[in-house]
């Protein structure tokens, strides 16, 4: 598991807040999910950081025409391979909610190939980008693109990472408990 040595001990924030950029950025969340989650909940001691966040995976989400299916697979990926405990378990759960079939989402889990060869593709190129830090090799790219991607998905993978690598190193730092929505698909590195 990949969590910082010393946590930070901030605390979990909440919409009640008494800061009022901590309170708008939570509210908004709360208005459109129904919850604050444990991440979003430490990520607002920084709003500018939990607005980037957000910003960030909605672009990912609205922009990058992956299906739901590809979409989990590259956000899963990323956080499997930065060993994010908290991640992992909300994108299985979320996968799961969006018919990603368990043993795609299993198989990424748990490090094993996936049954699927467009998104064996995807996550291989994906695990690959994060595992060079943005500098795949000539083959892994040329990999992918065979697969029938193009060149701009590299981008939307590029953005995930982004997105991804932001709630993956505040969860790190923060050690966050995974919140009970997310706690029947949780994992270990």
């Amino acid at each position: 598991m990949a969590e910082a040595e010393r946590p930070l001990s901030l605390p979990a924030r909440t919409v009640d807040d008494p800061d009022p950029a901590i309170a708008a950025v939570l509210t908004g969340v709360q208005a459109k999910t129904g919850a604050v989650p444990n991440m979003y909940a430490r990520m607002a001691n920084a709003p500018g950081l939990l607005q980037a966040y957000l910003g960030g995976i909605e672009a990912f989400r609205s922009g990058s025409g992956f299906t739901p299916a590809e979409q989990e697979t590259v956000l899963l990926t990323i956080s499997r391979a930065n060993g994010c405990t908290y991640c992992v378990a909300a994108h299985s759960t979320l996968a799961d909610r969006n018919d990603v079939p368990t043993e795609i989402t299993d198989a990424i889990r748990d490090g094993r190939p996936i049954p699927d060869a467009r998104l064996a593709a995807l996550s291989a190129f994906t695990e690959a980008f994060v595992e060079t830090r943005g500098l795949p090799t000539a083959a892994q790219t040329d990999d992918f693109l065979r697969a029938g991607f193009t060149e701009t998905d590299i981008l939307h993978i590029l953005l995930a990472v982004s997105a991804k690598t932001i709630s993956n190193y505040t969860n790190h730092l923060f050690h966050t408990p995974v919140d009970p929505a997310f706690a029947r698909r949780a994992w270990q590195d």
